[in-house]
């Protein structure tokens, strides 16, 4: 028996920008993207809540790890859309979402990574895209704990939440109009 089978090498991408309600919502969309999950990283306590993340505490970033196809989607693009659905000049929140949790920053998982981060931060301060400094860290992974199972896919199972359509909604649709084809 001849089977033809399609392999893909599956990617992982660690990013955090503000609430992860937001972000996991915009790369849930993306074609390549095999999942999107929301989690905690960058701490050191192990397991954290979020109640004990959201203290401000356990020194966890609210992020969303990103499996992805590098066949249909390259982390420079991923990195284009994080760049676009929060403000990296932004110190240690996102709006009015204030805290270290929210922070802007990347954990790298290989060099590739690293590099790839480093090179957009010095080529979009140069253009000086934003007028201000951007202050997202570049961090090797340490750790990752995945968010309580009520945090997954949260824009989709509560859109009517009000956080949701006043916060949520309109990065989401930004988003989904300029990257379209993606």
């Amino acid at each position: 028996m001849n089977c033809t089978t399609d392999y893909f090498k599956m990617e992982v991408a660690t990013l955090g920008g503000g609430c992860f309600w937001c972000i996991e919502a915009c790369f849930r969309e993306l074609k390549g993207v095999i999942d999107a999950y929301s989690g905690y990283a960058g701490g050191a306590l192990e397991n954290p809540t979020y109640e004990q993340v959201c203290s401000g505490s356990s020194g966890h970033a609210e992020v969303v790890r990103i499996e992805y196809d590098d066949s249909v989607i390259s982390f420079q693009q991923l990195l284009d859309v994080f760049w676009f659905i929060h403000d990296p000049t932004q110190f240690n929140r996102q709006g009015n979402d204030i805290g270290t949790q929210y922070r802007s920053v990347i954990f790298y998982h290989d060099n590739f990574q690293k590099s790839i981060a480093e090179q957009n931060i010095t080529t979009l301060s140069e253009q000086k895209v934003w007028g201000k400094p951007i202050v997202t860290e570049i961090k090797p992974i340490a750790n990752f704990y995945r968010a309580e199972s009520f945090h997954q896919d949260y824009f989709r199972l509560n859109p009517n939440n009000g956080y949701c359509q006043y916060i949520i909604r309109p990065k989401f649709e930004k988003f989904r109009k300029a990257f379209v084809e993606k």
